[in-house]
C-alpha cells in the first residue's frame, strides 16, 4: 500500500503539472534535434547521423525525467516541508516508500523518453523500438532515480539539487556517448566513461534500434553494447537502492 501511495502522489502531482513536465521534457531535445540532427548533416558508424542521435536523446530524455522527478521533490520534502518526517513516523514501511519513490521517477523518466519517440516518428529513419527498448528505458529511470535519491538525502540545502545537475547530470549528458561515439576518447578516460549507465542504456538502445535485440550482441564490436549493459544498469540499481536504504533507515534510527 505503502508503494501504492507514492505512486498517487507522483500522478496526482504529474496531472497537476502536465502541461509544465511535458513542456520541459521536449524543449532541450528537440533543440538539440534541431541544432545537431538537422543543423549538422553528417554520418557516423556509415549511417545518417539522426540514427545515432535520437537513440541517444531518448536515453538522455528519461535520465533527466527521472532524476528531476526524484531529486528536487525530495530535497524539498526533507528539507523544507519536512514530509520525510512524517513518513518515517507513520505506519508506511520505509522501503515502501523509497521503493514507490524509484518506480514513480523512472515512469516519469519512460514518459519523457516516449514522448521523443512520439516527436520523432515522422522521420524515416529506419531505426526499431521495441519492449527491449522500453525495458531499457524504464531500467535506466529507476537506476538516476535511485541516484536522486541518494544525492536527496545527501543536499544540505534547497540550492543543491540544482548543483548536482549541473556537476553531474549536464556532463553526462554530453559526454556519454548521446551526441558522439567515446571511440576516439583517449584512454582511460573512455573506460570510465563507458562504464557509466547512461553510456550503456544509449549504447543498448543504440543497438536494439539497429538489430531489434541484444542478441549477439558483445562488449567489442560496432556496437559494443549487449547483455553486459543490462547487468551493469543492475548493478548501479542495486548499489544506489541500497544506499537509498541506509540513508533513510539512518535518520529514522537518530
Amino acid at each position: 500500500m505503502g508503494i501504492l501511495a507514492v505512486l498517487w502522489e507522483k500522478w496526482t502531482e504529474f496531472k497537476r503539472d502536465f502541461y509544465k513536465i511535458t513542456v520541459a521534457a521536449l524543449v532541450s531535445p528537440l533543440l538539440y534535434l534541431i541544432v545537431f540532427g538537422f543543423g549538422i548533416q553528417t554520418t557516423s558508424h556509415g549511417e545518417p547521423y539522426l540514427n545515432f542521435l535520437i537513440p541517444g536523446i531518448v536515453s538522455m530524455a528519461t535520465m533527466t525525467g527521472s532524476f528531476s522527478a526524484v531529486a528536487q521533490n525530495m530535497s524539498v520534502q526533507r528539507l523544507y516541508e519536512k514530509a520525510l518526517d512524517q513518513v518515517m513516523i507513520s505506519p508506511t514501511p520505509l522501503w515502501q516508500f523509497i521503493v514507490g519513490q524509484i518506480i514513480g521517477g523512472s515512469l516519469r523518466g519512460l514518459y519523457a523518453g516516449c514522448m521523443i519517440l512520439l516527436l520523432t516518428s515522422p522521420i524515416r529513419t529506419g531505426l526499431i523500438f521495441n519492449g527491449w527498448t522500453f525495458l531499457i528505458m524504464f531500467l535506466n529511470g529507476m537506476v538516476f532515480s535511485t541516484f536522486a535519491l541518494v544525492l536527496s538525502f545527501l543536499a544540505k540545502s534547497y540550492t543543491d539539487a540544482p548543483r548536482y545537475n549541473a556537476y553531474l547530470i549536464v556532463p553526462m549528458s554530453f559526454l556519454c556517448n548521446t551526441f558522439f561515439s567515446i571511440d576516439q576518447m583517449p584512454g582511460g578516460f573512455r573506460q570510465f566513461i563507458n562504464a557509466l549507465p547512461l553510456s550503456q542504456a544509449s549504447g543498448m538502445i543504440r543497438a536494439i534500434s539497429a538489430n531489434g535485440s541484444l542478441d549477439g550482441l558483445f562488449v567489442t564490436g560496432e556496437y559494443p553494447y549487449g547483455w553486459a549493459g543490462l547487468l551493469i544498469l543492475l548493478a548501479y540499481l542495486v548499489v544506489f537502492s541500497l544506499l537509498s536504504f541506509v540513508f533513510i533507515y539512518k535518520k529514522k534510527n537518530l
